[in-house]
């Protein structure tokens, strides 16, 4: 079954459709999407290696479009739903005492954030509702998203064959280890 899997997105990421869902994947992951475009721009470069600049920098565009989506919904969203409820329970001080915080470090949160398997859109979210310099947001979320996908292009582009081989050879294992980071990453999220 793992196997019919890998190779359906293998086979996918060779089609014609391959770049618009590495874009859509990319541009909904930093706003609502569960799920990392790593599992699609890793077979898209094993399978045409010479394009890896071309995906990373897809990956990157299409991700900080998507994380200004999550900074409108925390901006838009919070004042209508989140705002009256910390309010009913008397959190508004501690919500303007995290705020502070979050805006003083929000550089080095958003930096960090999209660079890590953390869930980036809880942190494109987070810089909208706190009201996180917009500029400060975008600028972060460039130098992180472009670090990360071109990181993890450029090695699946310098090391390809022997990637895919180890990749194939232990898929079970490849994608125990994938789901533990995913699992990590939302226990980080809830108790952070």
């Amino acid at each position: 079954m793992l196997q019919k899997l890998y190779d359906k997105t293998m086979a996918l990421a060779a089609s014609r459709h391959a770049t618009p869902a590495l874009a859509g994947v990319s541009f909904a992951e930093s706003s609502f999407f569960p799920i990392p475009p790593d599992l699609l721009l890793i077979p898209m470069v094993l399978s045409e290696r010479t394009k890896w600049i071309w995906y990373a920098a897809l990956c990157t565009v299409a991700s900080v479009i998507g994380g200004l989506a999550g900074y409108f919904i925390g901006a838009v969203l919070f004042d209508a739903l989140a705002q009256p409820l910390l309010e009913f329970y008397g959190y508004s001080e501690k919500f303007a005492d995290f705020t502070a915080r979050f805006n003083q470090y929000g550089a080095w949160i958003v930096f960090l954030a999209g660079i890590t398997p953390f869930p980036y859109k809880v942190i494109t979210i987070a810089s909208g509702a706190t009201g996180l310099s917009l500029p400060v947001f975008i600028v972060a979320s460039i130098f992180a998203r472009g670090i990360r996908f071109f990181l993890v292009a450029g090695l699946l582009y310098v090391f390809g064959p022997p990637i895919r081989r180890f990749i194939e050879d232990r898929l079970a294992l490849v994608l125990a280890a994938v789901g533990v980071v995913a699992v990590l990453g939302f226990v980080a999220v809830k108790f952070l």
